[in-house]
């Protein structure tokens, strides 16, 4: 993508339309105007992977890729660009979009597929050589399955600049809705009054089953200890008044 670009000095005020801009490396660093709606229309199209050939009036040309962008919040429009330069037939390392294609089986089951890294780290055997995305494929991954990087196919020469280990891509159990989290919640708690002799399994049973409420239960379990209680009481009063 090429880029004409006005020579600018520190601080200088910009024309209507014209945005600061900045190129550098570890040895150069050039200070430039570019034509906002140019730069913007270019961007779109090329993102961050795009190689700019950027021309200076009254310079050479120079290959650089998009390092930084500054908004403007409440406009959304850039209003200064860092550029890194780069040189032809060189390593560049670059982060590239993931993008997924495919239904995933999991996804029909109900699964949820997470893209766990948007951008993936590559190092590239040089500027033109920089994928604009890499596309995984994911149809057949299952409920449970993931993707990691080291499994994602790279262009010849690319190489990756991230742990191949690092997951990229999962497939995610289906999330329970309200109604089940609450229904899940009430198991467990349940589960631990039948532990503690709160309640017996029958009345535990009888809520789960939607026959009485955790509060019927509980009441259920208080009356029948307190007449157990009076029953042991006189049959201890009739045992004082046999002796």
């Amino acid at each position: 993508m090429e880029l004409n670009a006005q020579p600018r000095k520190s601080r200088e005020k910009l024309a209507e339309g014209m945005i600061p801009a900045v190129a550098y490396n570890k040895e150069n660093n050039v200070s430039f105007a570019l034509d906002l709606k140019a730069f913007d229309r270019a961007f779109r199209q090329t993102s961050t992977t795009g190689l700019y050939d950027i021309t200076v009036e009254g310079s050479e040309t120079f290959p650089a890729l998009v390092k930084a962008i500054q908004m403007d919040k409440r406009r959304r429009v850039p209003i200064h660009v860092d550029f890194y330069m780069v040189t032809y037939g060189e390593a560049v390392e670059v982060s590239v979009p993931v993008h997924t294609k495919g239904k995933s089986q999991g996804e029909i089951m109900g699964g949820l597929l997470d893209t766990v890294i948007h951008n993936l780290a590559i190092i590239a055997p040089g500027p033109r050589r920089i994928p604009q995305e890499l596309i995984v494929d994911v149809s057949k991954l299952q409920i449970g399955d993931h993707v990691t990087a080291g499994q994602i196919n790279l262009p010849e020469g690319v190489k990756l600049n991230v742990d191949a280990d690092q997951v990229v891509i999962s497939l995610l159990p289906p999330r329970m809705t309200t109604e089940e989290a609450e229904a899940e919640t009430q198991a467990a708690q349940i589960a631990g009054l039948v532990a503690s002799g709160e309640l017996t399994e029958e009345a535990a049973a009888a809520v789960l089953e939607g026959d009485a409420t955790l509060e019927e239960a509980k009441a259920d379990a208080i009356s029948e200890a307190s007449e157990d209680k009076d029953t042991a009481g006189s049959d201890d009063s009739s045992e004082e008044e046999q002796s």
